[in-house]
């Protein structure tokens, strides 16, 4: 590790930014088309913070990172392990974070457990600083940060202490809400999983709050060998059975070519809040579920609790609660991707309400040779985008557009600096 404040002498092909599923696949494409790469992010951090006891809501065959041969596949590390990963048998969420340390270790060189902490324009690219201050150049940026920047809390209940109010990401253990009263917002499955955590490790009282009018619960998942009539009217795909899912699964670029009003709809209505089937039984124990409703204030009162305004079909109510654990997903906002120097995030276009940075066909932003993946990519490329199962459509692509930019510096253009007077060109 460098001293505070020192200059990398280098200027790097590629710099990955994040070691989550989406990250480890791109530097492991990269690293395989031989460029010079640095890879930073804590490995796989987001699914080490979950709840010990969580399970993979995915299928263990839609659930590979990506690199080149496929040599490591979560079915490789299973083996390793001594473990059958399974159609239909849910595996630990611990299981799969550590699937994606060994995938580091296997496909990744030299991964560099410090974060970045800003990313900025520079003359033939970028330069970027480490959290301890290190400094360094690179032709190329793949921002692959995964959800953690983009929480999503309800307006109410921002704002407040986490003494009372959490998101669900916040939480790795659950046990300190032994004997409190906790009040879960949202109607999906970290929600879902959740509150039935709580109640398992001995909160008080958990209850669920959400504006959904009902709880969708997923069905056990057909035998993958049904047959071909069966298999062809609703095909298995890595987001779940069925033609519509199949075309999300199978073909984001097609989606990407849709009109963007088309886009924004399906964006915010296709493969919606659900519980996976296997919680179902479990989620029984939750006895208060309030559904149709939603948070409309929130305050703390004089006895260190949370007072809660809660409107509904028969009018507000009011709820008092030791803590609220936002279960209420992710927003891909550029806004929230605060590592990105203002100069370069104001330049970016936009798609969609939410502001998500627009993404070309090679999943190039529209500041050249700043390449995106995951969650931010899922209002151009659709849900997959949303699910780890998306990260074998992007990598390889993307370190293509990798690749293509790096040659069209070598011939005289800069990368990372937009055209004058003109918006800058993004992948076909």
């Amino acid at each position: 590790m460098k001293a505070e404040g020192t200059m990398s002498k280098s200027m790097y092909d590629l710099v990955v930014v994040g070691a989550g599923p989406y990250g480890l696949s791109v530097a492991a494409h990269a690293a395989a088309q031989g460029l010079t790469l640095r890879t930073f992010g804590r490995s796989m951090e987001s699914w080490h913070a979950m709840p010990p006891g969580m399970f993979l809501k995915s299928e263990p065959w839609a659930s590979h990172l990506s690199d080149p041969e496929g040599a490591y596949g979560l079915d490789a590390y299973a083996v390793t392990r001594g473990v059958r990963a399974e159609h239909g048998v849910p595996l630990p969420v611990d299981f799969f974070a550590s699937y994606g340390d060994w995938f580091a270790r296997q496909a990744v060189p030299a991964l560099d457990e410090r974060l970045i902490a800003s990313v900025a324009p520079a003359a033939e690219g970028f330069e970027l600083r480490t959290e301890d201050g290190e400094s360094l150049r690179t032709r190329t940026v793949a921002l692959a940060v995964g959800v953690l920047p983009f929480m999503e809390v309800p307006g109410p209940l921002r704002g407040i202490s986490r003494q009372y109010v959490t998101h669900s990401s916040h939480h790795g253990e659950l046990d300190r809400f032994a004997g409190r009263d906790v009040t879960v917002v949202g109607a999906g499955q970290a929600a879902l999983e959740t509150a039935s955590l709580l109640t398992e490790q001995g909160a008080a009282s958990v209850r669920i709050v959400a504006r959904a009018d009902r709880l969708k619960w997923n069905t056990l998942p057909p035998a993958l060998d049904r047959g071909p009539w069966r298999s062809a009217r609703a095909p298995h795909t890595g987001l779940g059975c069925g033609w519509r899912n199949k075309l999300y699964a199978d073909t984001p670029g097609i989606f990407r070519r849709l009109p963007a009003a088309t886009r924004e709809r399906i964006f915010d209505s296709a493969l919606g809040p659900a519980g996976a089937w296997w919680l179902r039984e479990r989620f029984a124990a939750v006895g208060d579920v309030r559904l149709g409703q939603r948070i409309t204030s929130a305050t703390v009162t004089g006895d260190e609790r949370l007072r809660l305004d809660i409107a509904g079909p028969g009018g507000t109510t009011v709820l008092e609660t030791d803590h609220v654990v936002a279960a209420t997903g992710f927003t891909p906002s550029l806004e929230r991707a605060g590592m990105l120097d203002p100069v370069l995030r104001g330049a970016l276009r936009t798609v969609g309400a939410v502001g998500a940075p627009e993404v070309g066909g090679l999943f190039e932003s529209s500041w050249p040779g700043l390449f995106l993946a995951g969650l931010l990519t899922a209002p151009s490329y659709g849900p997959s985008m949303r699910f780890v199962f998306g990260a074998e459509y992007t990598a390889g692509r993307l370190v293509k557009g990798v690749r293509q930019r790096l040659r069209s510096g070598a011939r005289g253009g800069v990368v990372g600096r937009p055209r004058t007077g003109a918006k800058a060109t993004v992948g076909a």
